[in-house]
């Protein structure tokens, strides 16, 4: 397997966030999220069936966690575990520049068989 580098290539996020899956395996998904000023519609939340590590690699954001009374200002290097069934919220991200998230999915649904030839 190749090296590679998150943050070269780095898609442009202005038009819509990207998501690019790093490493997909059983009980384990690895993806880059790059963002450009995106944020949650109005009234959605994420709730996943699965645990969420994300870190913060570059930019900065405000996520909310439900039940909260404020949204977290997250800055590069901050990171947080969203437990399975906790639903969240990006209220904002850098407009500035690229805001860019590594996002560990645990005990994530496998990912689909090859298909038959």
């Amino acid at each position: 397997m190749p090296a590679a580098n998150l943050f070269r290539p780095l898609p442009d996020a202005r038009g819509g966030e990207r998501f690019d899956d790093l490493l997909n395996r059983p009980g384990c998904r690895i993806e880059r999220i790059v963002s450009h000023g995106q944020a949650s519609p109005p009234g959605f939340w994420y709730a996943q069936d699965w645990d969420e590590w994300v870190l913060l690699l570059a930019g900065h954001a405000l996520l909310r966690l439900d039940g909260e009374p404020a949204p977290r200002a997250l800055a590069e290097g901050d990171h947080l575990l969203i437990p399975a069934g906790c639903r969240h919220r990006v209220e904002a991200t850098a407009a500035d520049r690229p805001t860019v998230w590594l996002a560990v999915h645990l005990d994530a649904p496998a990912p689909p068989a090859p298909a038959a030839s």
